[in-house]
């Protein structure tokens, strides 16, 4: 298969992709194979919580919707033209996923089918079903991909790199385990906020959504925020109200209580607004229903400590105060070219 075969094949998977939305999902007369896919890829949507709690419909639709609007020809070929793939393939890469938030492999396995290698997939327990059913429709649009994609039902063998996810605890041993194989391992990454107190309501708006898209499971939701010294956060509470009902949401609803409880036994002061806890904290990582904040008083010695910190950094929102960061509301809708961990993908793949 050419290049452009198989980003053709992309194309199609994202128009099917299209036609599902939250609000109104629309079977549409030119998309492939809609007879055999459309109604059962529905059904799957509406399942998807029970396979994994955190996956209500919502969530799921927002992660189609945003791989529909990424997979069109102009974005395909934006992101893969800077490479030369004609004397790329013929290997077998591993995957090993995570499962935080809906299709969050699916850029790995996107880029190990688009450079022309096949691809051994070991599906995530928590999202075992949403990948496998784009792969089949993939497979559909064209047969020949069958013997590109195979999942793994139990560990992985006879593959020649591998790119694994998981948590700092389990890249220890994936790195043990795979020393002797070309390999990308992700760790732990959380994404921050820089606030330089000129802030508008619409622009905490748009941080919650940074903040709360995927219940804040994901690497690049923001789960630390610096704020000038002295900082009110009246405005932050006014802005991200609007997200006030994921508290009825009951696995969050859970989180929330708990941590909050655990954070009051250790005569931690809170900033709370019923939803959401904000708590002075050096760490990175927060928990559920929790953002940490710190203070800072120069600019420019925090933008030291953030370079020195980049491998825990997955990515940064700002007005413009940091260089390459990115505007709010945004951490969610990643490009093509928006590798995780900085780590080109692609590169890589050509590099086997």
């Amino acid at each position: 298969m050419t290049l452009e075969h198989k980003k053709n094949i992309f194309v199609e998977l994202g128009k099917f992709l299209s036609q599902f939305s939250e609000n109104e999902s629309i079977k549409k007369e030119n998309v492939l194979h809609n007879d055999l896919f459309f109604n059962d890829f529905l059904d799957l949507i509406e399942l998807s919580q029970s396979h994994n709690g955190w996956y209500t419909p919502e969530q799921v639709y927002f992660a189609i919707r945003s791989w529909a609007e990424a997979l069109t020809k102009e974005n395909l070929d934006q992101w893969l033209s800077k490479y030369n793939l004609e004397e790329v393939g013929g290997k077998t890469v591993g995957l090993i996923l995570a499962g935080n938030i809906p299709l969050v492999g699916f850029h790995d396995f996107l880029s190990v089918l688009i450079s022309g290698h096949k691809v051994l997939v070991k599906t995530s327990s928590n999202d075992q079903h949403l990948l496998p059913f784009l792969a089949k429709y993939s497979i559909a649009v064209e047969p020949k991909l069958a013997e590109y994609i195979t999942f793994a039902e139990g560990k992985l063998e006879n593959f020649d790199a591998v790119i694994a996810t998981g948590s700092n605890n389990t890249a220890r041993y994936f790195e043990y385990y795979f020393k002797d194989k070309p390999s990308i391992i992700r760790k732990n990454r959380n994404s921050i906020a820089v606030l330089d107190g000129t802030e508008s309501k619409e622009d905490f708006i748009q941080l919650g959504e940074d903040i709360f898209r995927y219940f804040g499971l994901g690497c690049r939701n923001v789960s630390k925020i610096f704020v000038p010294k002295d900082y009110k956060f009246e405005a932050f509470f006014e802005g991200i109200f609007e997200y006030q009902d994921v508290i009825h949401y009951e696995k969050y609803a859970n989180n929330y209580d708990y941590n909050k409880a655990v954070f009051l036994m250790s005569n931690f002061k809170l900033l709370d607004n019923g939803f959401l806890t904000i708590k002075e904290d050096v760490s990175y990582s927060s928990p559920i229903s929790s953002v940490f904040y710190e203070f800072y008083e120069n600019i420019e010695e925090l933008k030291k400590r953030l370079d020195a910190d980049h491998e825990q950094i997955q990515c940064i929102v700002s007005k413009g105060s940091i260089k390459n960061s990115i505007p709010f509301g945004k951490t969610q809708k990643p490009e093509l070219w928006d590798y995780a961990d900085n780590v080109d993908t692609i590169a890589f793949l050509s590099s086997i």
